[in-house]
């Protein structure tokens, strides 16, 4: 633990928040996490745990639904959110704890096809002229990559023009699934999920340009439930670490 925690400073945490909870009695923290972020949070999830003894359970949902069972009293210790504004939000209202809020990814966004052939070099020229039936998207009124859709079909000036063909997934995740199981032919989806080990079929994809839409930073904090939680503490800050960094953008993310 002593070597994580130089390495962590390295980047700028400090040390002592990372090396207290360390040494404090083994905890467990409830982590909810944005649906494009499972696959990774899980695989962080278990890094984390080779190198501590605290232990991390997640729950996956959109963020939207997220934040509505924190303002309600779920009793999650911290959130890796899709956005910036819930998290925010979030700590404005003292549900979450001021000054622990930070960008730990960036999404990007990819327009694909479980169909090998359908997309070509030029996404924009598929979209236009809508040979298909159903553009699968994430509802914006609840995920973030919902939002960067429609800006991006705003952007291009087709969001009225498709109205009658967009299907929308609760979340990122069903708007993959609904691409994937050919109940809608082209989604507008998280990088992530494509270049998931769990995509067997690879299919084809035009990967948009990140001018098309607003940057979807997503926000981690600890919420008010986990302040006192070393598990919660010290998961947030490993999110910080190069081991973690690494690991967040091998699954297709940004970093700042």
């Amino acid at each position: 633990m002593l070597i994580f925690a130089r390495r962590a400073a390295c980047r700028g945490v400090p040390l002592l928040v990372l090396w207290l909870p360390a040494l404090a009695a083994a905890e467990s923290a409830l982590i909810a996490v944005a649906t494009n972020f499972s696959e990774a949070a899980e695989v962080l999830v278990r890094d984390f745990e080779d190198l501590s003894e605290h232990e991390i359970e997640i729950s996956a949902a959109a963020t939207g639904k997220h934040y509505a069972q924190i303002i309600s009293g779920a009793p999650y210790d911290a959130l890796l959110a899709a956005d910036q504004e819930r998290p925010r939000r979030l700590e404005e209202s003292a549900v979450a704890v001021a000054g622990t809020r930070f960008v730990y990814a960036i999404g990007r966004l990819t327009l694909w096809s479980a169909d090998a052939t359908l997309i070509g070099d030029n996404g924009i020229a598929v979209l236009e002229k809508q040979d298909f039936r159903a553009l699968a998207i994430a509802n914006p009124e609840l995920a973030p990559y919902g939002v960067a859709a429609r800006e991006t079909l705003q952007s291009l000036g087709l969001w009225d023009a498709l109205g009658e063909k967009i299907v929308m997934g609760e979340n990122i995740g069903q708007a993959f699934a609904l691409a994937a199981t050919g109940n809608a032919e082209l989604g507008l989806v998280a990088l992530s999920s494509v270049i998931s080990i769990r995509n067997a079929g690879k299919g084809s994809r035009w990967d948009v340009p990140p001018e098309l839409h607003s940057p979807i930073l997503q926000d981690a904090v600890l919420l008010a439930h986990g302040e006192g939680n070393a598990a919660a503490v010290a998961f947030l800050a490993y999110l910080r670490s190069d081991e973690a960094r690494l690991t967040i953008e091998s699954y297709g993310y940004g970093l700042e």
